[in-house]
């Protein structure tokens, strides 16, 4: 509400009804003096048009126009201030005589074929007032005898035009007048309101000055002058106030004075305290750095043993063993990776807790990404009897962009506990999508459990450090107190929240939400399910959960299914598809499935078995008796519909890529000081590339690279002497290795140690433990830069380096997977949408300081997608530029660039579309 001063609210009050009141009054006095006007207007015409009316009977009868002429003529002068003129008509509607010739009759005269008025009427057209009275002879008058004879026959009419113009100046004027009296009493009040306030503000504004100066502390100010009424017990109010807080102020004096002097001592004593907690605080910023130094020597110091027992047993799995070395091998693989998971989580737990902890935002696909997580963990829950369903819902995109390991590692956590904490019965994971808007979705991940529940009052410190719900159960089951910490943190640095329901003996429910931005890759990876078209499926499964996860699942494709509990409960009749999962609570022998194999084969063609993960060891004996696969638990369609294209009778005729990958035509160098670890890596290598070149310390490496050509080189950070940043300088400075990709291997994990290498030159980074799935993704992105740069006499094998687009090359770049090299190749078009825009741009003569480094992330994104014409361009130009060549210069490149963006654009279009 607007806060008016009390002179402006004085002056409103004092003048706001005088106001209204004087437009009232001069309303009333106008409207009242504009209808007089009117009315004496109205009478005058009357008193002129009804005696002519009877004086001009005889000049009508006899058709004397020159004696009716002559009265209206003389009446028309007699009243010229208000007639403009005076018209006489015959009963036939004719002229008979007018006073005024030169102004327009049409006004006065009655329309064509209107019989002439039986009374005087009045028309107002404008500006003017016309009257109309018939003319009537007296001998056509009727008799008052005769009653029935009231017919009048009028010898014409007589119309009058009066002008209303002078009615409406006496108007205006009265109006005026109206309007200065009303401006002469507002002057009036206003003088009096003047006078009034004048009286009442000044006092009280000499009053407001006092009391602001007693304010800021002049106590002595004391209001003066002469005041009236009210205005005078206020001021006595106010100088009796003056004087009370002066008495006090002087007493507050006197107490501050005491308190300043206990004060001094008091500071004196905490002054002493603040150099102790000085020193305390730090100690306490040494311990915290300490303990950062520790947590980052014991990564490493932890994790590089750990890369050769978990590596060398992955390895060692791979050679022919007896039952019971596979036994214990696998038992410590899963030590290991237990130990390395404890390991992990104490870092994640301190990066997160220093805010260092970095979330990616690179394409993935959801559902692959979910699927590895479950069938990871299916191995332990399968072992407890638990049976794990995975509910992807169908409207829930596959292709987005976030952060896929974090993602996993917390289904991994929530999955973990419910598996954990959970004897018997269920674990259901369901996804759901929850809007999308502007390129970016919602995701809901809901995992529910039949385990032992969490009672009311232990959910509270659930999300502690460090803790569990029950100290009995951490005995029982381990762990350091910090997945759903973790789990928790992640969550919220991802932009999403997480809670959970339970109760005791009767499950848990935890549930998430997480924004994730929708990948525009998504179509090039789009199921086909033509091929299943026309084709019966019949699905048996025991456990409803289960049942309903896969039913929900198949209901996607053109199958069409019968779902029955047990395979004796099946509609009889043939089935292209035969589907049976197995119960995990108990599990089949040989003989038990050999025998229902035996009745399934009678029924389907095609038969395929979901197994509880324990018994995929069976899998290749079962596949002899008659199944066409077998399949692990949960059933998912990233690894069931892949199944159904590898069977002639079912699938869509493709090219089925080569079983095995060849090595890949590289030379790869290792750097590391730590034996096992090079042993590792080159055992790895050999198995991938074509030749390994193996060096313990960088001295050793440098001494290689400067005679010999490397395709890439991976190298330990921490080493002694010469460590792998100053390695990475050497080797720049090496004319064969100028641009040589070399890849940090490294165990430290805490804060943004890969950005911090990136920036220091490295062109990759590789995090230890370093396994065959890991390394094989490195070389499969650099594995194009190898074949790029051949050795001295020889040329690239099996590439064309003038294609625009070579399948076979994007093939062998992406492992031999067709998916992989159609999700490459929909991401090299998508980002070739900012390149074409930018070097237009460029080419119009736009300064782009950035474009160098856009042709160097094309350049490597052309490397694996089967584009050699493309790379080599980019190759060129990027060499040009390194060199100092002007961009201005290159303008026939970037030409040559946009037309060969063009040519891979139209060349993709049938692989992205397939």
């Amino acid at each position: 509400m607007t806060k008016y001063s009390l002179r402006a609210r004085m002056m409103i009050l004092i003048l706001a009804p005088t106001l209204l009141i004087g437009l009232l009054l001069s309303a009333f006095f106008v409207v009242h003096r504009y209808n007089e006007l009117q009315k004496q207007l109205v009478d005058a015409g009357a008193s002129i048009i009804e005696p002519l009316a009877v004086s001009t009977v005889y000049g009508m009868t006899l058709h004397d126009r020159d004696s009716v002429r002559h009265l209206v003529n003389l009446l028309h002068r007699h009243h010229s201030d208000i007639v403009r003129s005076i018209s006489v008509f015959d009963a036939n509607n004719k002229l008979f005589a007018t006073s005024n010739y030169h102004q327009n009759l049409n006004q006065q005269q009655l329309p064509s074929g209107s019989p002439p008025p039986g009374e005087l009427t009045l028309t107002r057209l404008g500006g003017s007032l016309i009257m109309r009275a018939p003319i009537v002879s007296e001998d056509d008058l009727p008799d008052p005898a005769n009653q029935a004879d009231t017919r009048i026959a009028p010898l014409g009419y007589i119309a009058i035009e009066l002008d209303l113009d002078s009615v409406r100046l006496q108007q205006y004027k009265e109006a005026f007048v109206s309007t200065l009296l009303l401006l002469l009493c507002l002057c009036i009040a206003m003088l009096f309101a003047y006078r009034l306030m004048r009286d009442v503000t000044g006092p009280i504004r000499n009053m407001v000055s006092t009391v602001d100066r007693i304010r800021r502390g002049q106590l002595d100010s004391r209001v003066e002058g002469y005041m009236l009424g009210e205005l005078d017990m206020l001021k006595n109010g106010i100088n009796s106030m003056a004087m009370s807080l002066t008495a006090y102020h002087e007493e507050m004096q006197q107490n501050i004075d005491q308190a300043t002097s206990d004060l001094r001592e008091t500071l004196e004593q905490m002054e002493i305290q603040n150099v102790e907690l000085d020193l305390a605080k730090k100690r306490a910023q040494e311990a915290v750095r300490v303990k950062s130094e520790f947590l980052a020597n014991m990564s490493h110091e932890l994790r590089t043993p750990l890369n050769g027992v978990i590596g060398f047993t992955r390895q060692t799995l791979k050679t022919p063993l007896s039952p019971t070395q596979r036994d214990y091998l696998q038992t410590i693989e899963r030590s290991g990776n237990n130990l390395l998971s404890i390991i992990n989580d104490v870092l994640d737990f301190s990066k997160l807790e220093a805010g260092k902890l970095i979330l990616e935002a690179i394409p993935f696909a959801l559902r692959a990404t979910l699927d590895e997580v479950i069938v990871l963990l299916a191995q332990t829950a399968h072992e407890k009897g638990l049976e794990i369903t995975l509910n992807v819902q169908q409207d829930v995109p596959d292709r987005v962009i976030g952060d896929p390991l974090r993602l996993q590692q917390v289904i991994t956590n929530l999955l973990g506990n419910a598996i954990k904490f959970t004897e018997q019965g269920n674990i259901d994971i369901r996804i759901e999508k929850h809007g999308a808007e502007n390129n970016q979705m919602e995701l809901e991940v809901q995992i529910h459990d039949t385990g032992i529940g969490i009672a009311e009052r232990q959910q509270s410190q659930l999300f502690q450090a460090f803790r569990q719900a029950d100290a009995s159960i951490t005995r029982r089951h381990g762990g350091t107190g910090l997945g759903l910490v973790i789990t928790q943190k992640l969550i919220k640095e991802m932009g999403g929240d997480i809670n959970f329901h339970s109760q005791v003996n009767h499950g848990s429910s935890f549930w998430f939400h997480i924004p994730l931005q929708l990948s525009g890759a998504g179509a090039a990876g789009a199921p086909d399910y033509a091929h299943l078209r026309n084709k019966r499926l019949a699905f048996v499964e025991g456990n409803p959960a289960a049942a309903q996860a896969t039913l929900d699942m198949l209901r996607a494709t053109p199958l069409e299914i019968n779902f029955s509990p047990t395979l004796a409960q099946l509609p009889a009749g043939h089935y292209d598809i035969l589907l049976i999962g197995k119960p995990v609570t108990q599990r089949s022998s040989l003989i038990e499935i050999k025998r229902e194999l035996a009745v399934a084969i009678n029924i389907a063609g095609c038969v395929i078995l979901a197994l509880p993960s324990p018994s995929m060891v069976e899998a290749e004996q079962i596949k002899r008796m008659g199944a066409f696969a077998c399949l692990a638990k949960p059933v998912s369609a990233s690894r069931f519909l892949p199944l159904l294209r590898a069977e002639p009778r079912l699938a869509a005729p493709v090219v089925n890529p080569p079983s095995s990958s060849p090595r890949l035509p590289l030379t790869v160098m290792a750097v590391d000081d730590n034996p096992a670890n090079l042993k590792l890596i080159g055992a790895l290598l050999q198995e991938q590339v074509g030749q390994t070149i193996l060096c313990e310390n960088a001295r050793e490496a440098l001494a290689y690279a400067d005679s010999h050509h490397l395709d890439l080189i991976l190298m330990d950070i921490q080493m002694p002497e010469i460590d792998g940043l100053r390695a990475l300088e050497l080797l720049r400075q090496l004319p064969l290795h100028a641009h040589t990709p070399i890849v940090a291997v490294t165990a430290h994990t805490l804060g943004n140690e890969r950005e911090k290498l990136l920036e220091a030159g490295m062109d990759d980074y590789l995090a230890k433990p370093i396994d065959d799935l890991m390394l094989q993704q490195l070389l499969a992105r650099y594995g194009a830069g190898g074949v790029e740069k051949p050795r001295a006499g020889e040329a690239p094998q099996d590439e064309d380096e003038d294609a625009t687009l070579d399948w076979q090359l994007a093939l062998r770049q992406a492992a031999n997977k067709p998916d992989l090299a159609q999700d490459l190749l929909a991401m090299l078009i998508n980002f070739l949408i900012d390149v074409k825009l930018r070097v237009t741009a460029v080419v119009n003569g736009v300064e782009d300081p950035h474009i160098g480094e856009l042709i160097h992330k094309l350049h490597g994104s052309c490397s694996y997608s089967g584009v050699p014409r493309l790379r080599q361009l980019c190759a060129a130009i990027e060499r040009q530029l390194r060199a100092g060549t002007p961009v201005s210069a290159l303008e026939p490149e970037w030409l040559e660039m946009l037309d060969e963006i063009e040519n891979v654009t139209l060349a993709s279009e049938p692989f992205l579309t397939h």
